[in-house]
C-alpha cells in the first residue's frame, strides 16, 4: 500500500492541474471501487470549482467550493494520471520514468475507473484514477466537521507537522510494554506512518524495534535521549522519502507516470542479510516478524 510519502507526492503532482479548476463533467465507469460510490456523487461534484487539494495521514482532500469535499484513498493499486489536451494531430505524451524499477507504470485503461473532466482558463484537462485490484475508495463529506469524520476523527498527530514532538511521544508512550514498532505503527498516535519508515526511522534512532516504547521515557515523564532521536528520525526519513518521491514498491506511481525511487537509499528496510550501512557497526541487516509485518533491522547497532 502506498505510503504516506507516496501520497503526498501524489497531492503535489495533481495540485497544478487541479487547483482552481471547474469540474466540468465526472465520468464513473463503475458504481463501486472498494466501498459503493455515492449514489449522486457525479451530480454533486459536477459544476464545482476545486479550491484546494489537501491530505490527512493516507488521505486526499479535494475541497470543493461548495463546501464539501471528496475522499479519496488509494488503497493497494490506486493512481492518478493527468492527461493534459493535446492540439489535434498531436502525439501523445507519456511519462518518463528514470532509474530502474520493479513493475512500470500500469496503462491499462480497463482499470480507469473514474475520470474528472477539468477545465481551467479555457484549457481542458483529464483527472484519471486507475486502480487495477480496487482496494482505494472515493466518499464525499462537508469540510466543516471534517476532524470528526470517522476516517479522521480517531487520527494522532502528522509525521510532518510540528504537533509529533517529544513530549508528544512521552505523553502517548509512557506506562506503555507496547514494542515502540507497534506503538509507532498506531494510527491514534502517528497517521499515516507506515511500516516501510518505521523501520528506517529506528534504525536511525538506534532503536530495538522490540523495545517496550514505555522504556524510552524517564521516570519523570520527560522524552529519553532515544526518543528525542527517534521524533528527529521520523521527520527527517519522510521528508527525505517526499523529496525523492517516496518509494513506489510495487504499484505506485507518480502523477506524471514516473516511479519515486527513495527505495535505493532505504538502510534496513528489504536488506535482510545485507551489511549494515552505519559507518563502523559491521553488524548484518535482519528480520523478523511483529503483528504480521516484517520488520527489518541491525542487532548490532538497534538496542
Amino acid at each position: 500500500m502506498p505510503e504516506l510519502p507516496e501520497v503526498e507526492t501524489v497531492r503535489r503532482g495533481l495540485a497544478p492541474a487541479m487547483e482552481g479548476a471547474l469540474i466540468r463533467r465526472a465520468e464513473l465507469r463503475r458504481p463501486d471501487l472498494r466501498f459503493p460510490l455515492p449514489p449522486d456523487f457525479a451530480e454533486r461534484v459536477e459544476g464545482r470549482r476545486i479550491v484546494s487539494l489537501k491530505r490527512r495521514a493516507k488521505y486526499l482532500i479535494i475541497a470543493l467550493e461548495d463546501g464539501q469535499a471528496i475522499l479519496a484513498h488509494l488503497g493497494m493499486s490506486g493512481s492518478f494520471r493527468v492527461e493534459e489536451a493535446q492540439p489535434a494531430g498531436a502525439a501523445e505524451e507519456e511519462g518518463q520514468t528514470p532509474g530502474l524499477f520493479y513493475i512500470p507504470r500500469g496503462k491499462d485503461a480497463r482499470h480507469d475507473h473514474v475520470v474528472l473532466h477539468l477545465e481551467r482558463d479555457g484549457q481542458m484537462a483529464q483527472v484519471v484514477y486507475n486502480d487495477p485490484r480496487r482496494f482505494g475508495f472515493m466518499d464525499l463529506a462537508e469540510l466543516t466537521g471534517l476532524d470528526s469524520h470517522p476516517f479522521f476523527r480517531t487520527m494522532g498527530e502528522e509525521p510532518t507537522g510540528n504537533g509529533l514532538s517529544p513530549a508528544y511521544l512521552a505523553a502517548r508512550f509512557k506506562g506503555k510494554a507496547q514494542p515502540v514498532k507497534a506503538a509507532l505503527l498506531d494510527q491514534r498516535v502517528i497517521a499515516g506512518l507506515g511500516n516501510i519508515y518505521v523501520c528506517e526511522a529506528l534504525w536511525r534512532a538506534g532503536i530495538q524495534p522490540a523495545l517496550a516504547s514505555g522504556q524510552l521515557v524517564r521516570a519523570d515523564g520527560r522524552p529519553g535521549a532515544k526518543l528525542v532521536a527517534l521524533n528527529t528520525a521520523i521527520h527527517q526519513v519522510i521528508a527525505e522519502a517526499i523529496e525523492a518521491g517516496g518509494s513506489s514498491l510495487r504499484d505506485h506511481i507518480r502523477t506524471d507516470g514516473t516511479l519515486g525511487y527513495f527505495q535505493h537509499r532505504f538502510s534496513v528496510y528489504d536488506r535482510e542479510g545485507q551489511h549494515c550501512p552505519r559507518p563502523g557497526c559491521g553488524g548484518t541487516v535482519a528480520r523478523m516478524v511483529q503483528g504480521g509485518r516484517s520488520t527489518f533491522f541491525c542487532p548490532v547497532c538497534q538496542r
